[in-house]
């Protein structure tokens, strides 16, 4: 268990991820690079104070908490991989990854890629 001050001085996901424990770190950077790696050519932000991917709009989004790491791909997303996402805590447009469990990554890519096929239909 950690706690984070919310820093508003933060402007990077480098800064992002920094902030965190080692070992947060190594989970929330490879989501960083699933992400990367579903929508290359999205825009980098930190958005609502956390790492953000935007690709004509805001695409998905992420973040750590004490106990889960919390992802964020809209409610499309989440009604799309409703039978997927039952063993997760979900909500209108956030899933919940614990960290005392496996981080589903192949599950990220999957919902990034139908993100990504969303905003370039926009």
């Amino acid at each position: 268990m950690y706690t984070i001050k919310m820093n508003t001085a933060i402007n990077t996901i480098d800064q992002y991820i920094a902030q965190y424990p080692k070992q947060v770190q190594p989970v929330l950077e490879k989501i960083r690079q699933t992400i990367q790696k579903c929508a290359p050519d999205a825009k980098e932000k930190i958005s609502y104070g956390i790492p953000t991917f935007e690709l004509k709009t805001n695409l998905v989004h992420f973040g750590a908490y004490p106990n889960h790491i919390g992802f964020y791909p809209g409610a499309a997303a989440i009604v799309h991989f409703e039978d997927k996402l039952r063993t997760y805590h979900t909500s209108k447009g956030t899933v919940q990854f614990q960290l005392n469990q496996p981080i589903p990554y192949d599950l990220i890519k999957e919902i990034t890629n139908f993100r990504v096929q969303n905003a370039r239909q926009q």
